[in-house]
């Protein structure tokens, strides 16, 4: 029985330093001067969601990534989350996740992506210092980052996770330690740390090939893993899977759905699908998907 579908959403505002994932650039123009590309590509994923056998009885989880989902529009969101729930039925306790970036969306956004039956949002921070985000290629500023909490405290999102990254240049365990304790007295429902990994092909991969980044040491960043693990689970979260914490209750289920070798649909550009025991993956490229 399938339970869970993934939903990639592939705009990004710029690539990001070390992401290799399967993405298309529109850079800083807004929603409107790319809705024709956007909506392209949301009825193309509605006809894929269409034409998908039906394995289980109703959808329990269903997770929205990237790519910057916030990008679309609050009827963007609503269309795919209506034609899931024609094609397989969405339970009325499902966790609906969605992965929303620092100044991409205001208030007005995140209250109809809620209203539209978002429940659960996944913020990526990634740092909590102006210099790291700017190393990293990330579009969003520190000042973007409170407001985002802010907002998402405003609309009273049951489910608030936030995601860090160790690992990164010129980040020590000092500046580490300052993070994770940013994240503490936010307190998040939900806290993902990723370790750094250098793709191949990426702007990173470039930078530390010829030397022009010093990346932490080894030593250091198992340091930094066991300091993450020390000070989340002191504040009270639970380290139940090797990338996530969460506070008592707040487990994100679609992630136990990956973590438990439990099969889930994948949607989208470079969505990868798990189903009667076969994975496979769609194309990565936007020619080869459409």
């Amino acid at each position: 029985m399938v339970s869970a579908a993934y939903i990639h959403i592939p705009f990004c505002r710029r690539r990001c330093y070390y992401c290799d994932f399967p993405i298309f650039v529109i850079g800083d123009r807004l929603r409107g001067e790319i809705s024709t590309g956007i909506q392209k590509y949301i009825a193309n994923l509605a006809e894929e969601i269409k034409n998908t056998n039906i394995y289980g009885s109703g959808l329990r989880t269903v997770f929205f990534g990237g790519g910057t989902p916030s990008l679309l529009s609050v009827d963007q969101i609503h269309q795919v989350l209506a034609v899931l729930d024609q094609q397989f039925g969405i339970c009325k306790d499902a966790e609906i996740s969605m992965e929303i970036d620092p100044g991409t969306f205001n208030f007005i956004d995140i209250s109809g992506f809620c209203h539209a039956g978002i429940n659960r949002i996944s913020l990526g921070v990634q740092a909590f210092q102006e210099e790291l985000l700017q190393f990293c290629g990330r579009s969003h500023t520190l000042e973007d980052i409170f407001m985002a909490i802010k907002m998402i405290r405003q609309v009273k999102v049951p489910e608030f996770s936030m995601d860090l990254i160790s690992g990164l240049p010129h980040q020590t365990l000092a500046i580490w330690q300052n993070s994770l304790e940013h994240a503490v007295e936010i307190s998040p429902t939900h806290i993902s740390i990723y370790d750094l990994t250098i793709e191949s092909g990426t702007a990173f991969d470039h930078y530390f090939q010829s030397g022009k980044q010093p990346l932490p040491e080894d030593g250091t960043t198992v340091k930094m893993y066991c300091l993450a693990r020390q000070i989340l689970t002191d504040a009270g979260y639970e380290h139940y899977e090797i990338s996530n914490y969460s506070q008592p209750g707040h487990q994100c289920r679609h992630n136990r759905v990956y973590w438990e070798n439990l099969p889930y649909y994948g949607f989208g550009m470079g969505a990868a699908s798990f189903l009667e025991g076969k994975r496979f993956t769609r194309p990565r490229k936007t020619q080869q998907y459409y």
